[in-house]
């Protein structure tokens, strides 16, 4: 059982990982105005002097604590590994790149970084996880008054990026919301790569002979519905399958 579990568990760290060295390489060096955990992080970094991955830590623990008593067991187990994790690979991540500058253009800190934390997220969240922090008020105010996440999640979003504004300016707010629209399209993106389907109806005089071909040679499942034509009003046969999209070709070549 537990064997089972470490792929999972190896690609929640993975994800995590990669989150850390996109803040690192990105986000800090160029200030950008963030949201989540991380944006409060850098309002007491800026305020308090707190470190951004000691201050992480501590509202990930916080909320990890309230996701337990409100929402269950069940959910602080899917939690509690980002939890932990995240703030540990964001220390490792600034140790490791140091001064380094991957680039001063705001604009490009903004995309890139962006684009690396919707895949980061997605890895987490396709593993089964949940990463932690912010994520978790929302989820609690959906269990207690039905408020939809989106809006509560987008709310708080909004709210921790408009703090920042007292070290920021308005233009640095733009660069932001750029970064969280990158952050939510590659999300989206990393979501669902791999898993689209196309619905493939072959009308034949030949159904039976593609069918098998299918089954055989694509090994994918076959549907065989019966219709009708429309202007002679004979019988047909529509062979419907669904399958990835990288594999439409070679199906349609079979039905050749």
């Amino acid at each position: 059982m537990i064997w089972k579990s470490i792929p999972g568990l190896l690609t929640i760290a993975g994800g995590n990982l990669l989150y850390a060295f996109v803040v690192a390489l990105f986000i800090l060096p160029g200030q950008i105005i963030s949201c989540g955990t991380t944006g409060l992080a850098l309002v007491a970094q800026r305020l308090w002097g707190i470190p951004v991955s000691g201050f992480v830590l501590v509202i990930n623990v916080v909320m990890l604590v309230l996701g337990g008593l409100i929402l269950g067991r069940k959910f602080a187990m899917t939690t509690i590994l980002s939890s932990f994790l995240y703030p540990v690979f964001l220390s490792f991540a600034q140790y490791v790149v140091g001064d380094f500058v991957v680039t001063e253009n705001l604009l490009l800190c903004a995309l890139f970084g962006g684009m690396g934390l919707g895949i980061a997220l997605g890895i987490v969240i396709r593993a089964g996880a949940s990463t932690g922090g912010m994520d978790i008020p929302p989820l609690i105010l959906k269990k207690l008054f039905g408020i939809p996440v989106p809006i509560t999640l987008w709310l708080f979003d909004f709210l921790i990026m408009l703090s920042q504004l007292f070290f920021h300016t308005a233009e640095d707010l733009l660069y932001g919301v750029i970064m969280l629209i990158a952050v939510n399209f590659t999300l989206n993106k990393t979501l669902v790569a791999g898993t689209g389907r196309t619905e493939v109806k072959i009308i034949s005089d030949h159904a039976v002979e593609i069918r098998d071909s299918i089954l055989k040679n694509a090994d994918r499942g076959v549907t065989m519905l019966h219709g009708e034509g429309g202007y002679l009003h004979g019988p047909t046969e529509v062979v419907l399958s669904v399958v990835a999209a990288r594999e439409l070709h070679r199906v349609l070549g079979l039905a050749r």
